[in-house]
C-alpha cells in the first residue's frame, strides 16, 4: 500500500495506541509493560493502526490488532499482522496465542485454532489480558509459527 509505513512503536506512540484501542473497545489497561512490543502503521504521519506482541519465552500473546475505522478493510490490519508474525519469529516465538470477542473467524482463516485456556502456557495465562482484561467469554486461539 503506497504511503503506509510499518514500524516499531516508540514510547510517544502509547497515547495514540491507547486512544485507538479505547475507540474500538479493546483492552488498554496494561499498555507499556516491558514484554510488550508494538508495531504501528502510519499514513502521512498519522497513526492508523497497531498490533502488539507480548512475549513469554517461545510463546507470545498476539494482541491489540486495531485499525482506525476509516482505514478498516484497506489491508492495514493484514499488513500489521504479517509484520507481527515476522517479528515473533525473529524473537524466537514458536506459538502465538490470542483472545478475541470479535475476530474469531478472521484468525481462523489464517490457521488459528480454538484452544482451552487451561492449555495455554502458564506464562501467557499470567498476562493481564488473560487475568482480567478480556472477558471469560472471549475465544482463546493459538497457532504454531
Amino acid at each position: 500500500m503506497p504511503g503506509l509505513v510499518l514500524q516499531p512503536a516508540e514510547p510517544r506512540d502509547l497515547a495514540a495506541i491507547r486512544a485507538i484501542l479505547l475507540e474500538l473497545e479493546l483492552p488498554a489497561g496494561d499498555l507499556g509493560a516491558a514484554n510488550q512490543h508494538f508495531l504501528v502503521a502510519r499514513e502521512g504521519g498519522a497513526l492508523v493502526g497497531c498490533v502488539g506482541l507480548e512475549v513469554h519465552g517461545s510463546a507470545a500473546l498476539l494482541r491489540s490488532l486495531a485499525v482506525v475505522p476509516d482505514r478498516q478493510g484497506a489491508g492495514v490490519g493484514r499488513a500489521l499482522y504479517l509484520r507481527a508474525l515476522d517479528e515473533a519469529r525473529a524473537r524466537g516465538v514458536t506459538a502465538l496465542y490470542l483472545l478475541t470477542t470479535t475476530a474469531e473467524r478472521y484468525f481462523a482463516r489464517d490457521g488459528f485454532q480454538a484452544i482451552g485456556r487451561d492449555r495455554v502456557p502458564a506464562a501467557v495465562r499470567t498476562s493481564a489480558e488473560f487475568g482480567s482484561l478480556c472477558p471469560a467469554s472471549a475465544a482463546c486461539m493459538w497457532k504454531p509459527i
